[in-house]
């Protein structure tokens, strides 16, 4: 067994989904079940004895210490995190609380259970922490991109939290001697994304008639990794990644957020065209650029491949399209996300 934090997140639960449709080996899912947490992702799952869900907090140290003496997973894969820069700036209060408190306490509980167990299921034991591109800050024009030897430069409070999770998982590599690996991705993008992030947003928005919201002139960078092919490099990882060690994932899709913006635009004039006429892209809306915005993020992902053979297998113009399908085709389950207090935190943050 393995245990999945955050797992009815959006990355989260796209892994306990892939995960269990390519392996018996059951996951103990824990969540925390907060806005962002919906376990309408994982209804495939529903009555699936390979699946058991526990919600609960990261950093309730007694609930992690009973689950991890009960089901003596071995492997912990960390997803929870709060994700959304956007919040970060108007609250960092929850951000500081999960994804620094909450690993510390996650690290704590894993090391004193991987310290109990005997030698040959210790030497097996892995603790995954997934983290993002934006610890590294901002790059400039033409600059190469992210390696695992970047210096770290957060500029949001979110990337701020993240990086400190991640020195707080070398730490305890270097101090302790727990097997962690840590995985630094790009933006993802796919099935499952709560509309709050670019991609869900302006699909979600259009379809609904309403402004697109982009910010300033649209030019920041952004390199697009789809959710899949994620997964599929946290699992490479998880088998043969070496401990201590961090691995770039990312899709080799550097593309301003205003293309990124007409494409969809683009393919729902397709697949969905307007009922009145006209391109989707009429309803693009700048408004003003959020504080701190990075320019430019890009991610190296040579590493990962050259280590353990992984590259992604989605191109950003068959996985764009795919994501595009998947919010048509699933109406319920946008629907189902879009409750008052998400539609008045997009109004008050994006006027949309």
């Amino acid at each position: 067994m393995i245990l999945v934090t955050g797992g009815a997140g959006f990355i989260g639960s796209n892994f306990v989904l892939d995960w269990l449709a390519g392996s018996d080996e059951p996951v103990l899912n824990l969540d925390k079940l907060t806005y962002a947490g919906n376990l309408a992702s994982l209804a495939a799952l529903r009555g699936d004895a390979r699946h058991v869900f526990v919600q609960g907090d990261i950093g309730d140290a007694p609930l992690i210490a009973r689950l991890l003496a009960e089901h003596r997973p071995r492997a912990i894969v960390n997803f929870a995190a709060e994700s959304h820069v956007d919040r970060s700036i108007h609250g960092a209060g929850e951000f500081i609380q999960t994804n620094v408190v909450g690993t510390f306490k996650l690290l704590e509980a894993a090391t004193s259970c991987w310290q109990a167990l005997a030698a040959p299921e210790k030497g097996a034991f892995r603790f995954l922490h997934v983290s993002t591109d934006e610890v590294y800050g901002s790059l400039a024009p033409g600059a190469p991109a992210f390696t695992e030897d970047h210096v770290y430069a957060p500029n949001s409070p979110y990337s701020a939290s993240k990086a400190a999770s991640d020195h707080l998982v070398r730490a305890w590599h270097h101090t302790h001697g727990l097997p962690v690996l840590t995985t630094n991705c790009s933006n993802n993008y796919g099935p499952y994304h709560f509309p709050e992030k670019l991609i869900p947003l302006m699909i979600v928005s259009a379809l609904a008639g309403k402004p697109l919201p982009v910010y300033g002139d649209g030019r920041q960078v952004r390199d697009w990794l789809y959710v899949k092919d994620h997964c599929s490099a946290i699992r490479r990882v998880l088998e043969a990644g070496r401990p201590g060690e961090t691995y770039n994932v990312g899709g080799w899709n550097e593309k301003p957020n205003i293309e990124i913006v007409h494409t969809l635009c683009a393919l729902l004039d397709e697949l969905s065209p307007r009922a009145g006429g006209g391109s989707y892209a009429a309803q693009i809306t700048h408004v003003a650029d959020r504080p701190g915005h990075d320019r430019r993020y890009a991610i190296d992902a040579r590493k990962i491949e050259r280590e353990l053979g992984w590259r992604p297998a989605e191109t950003f113009e068959s996985g764009i399209r795919k994501t595009v399908r998947w919010y048509l085709d699933h109406p319920d389950w946008v629907r189902g996300v879009q409750s008052g207090a998400y539609r008045d935190w997009v109004a008050a943050q994006y006027g949309a």
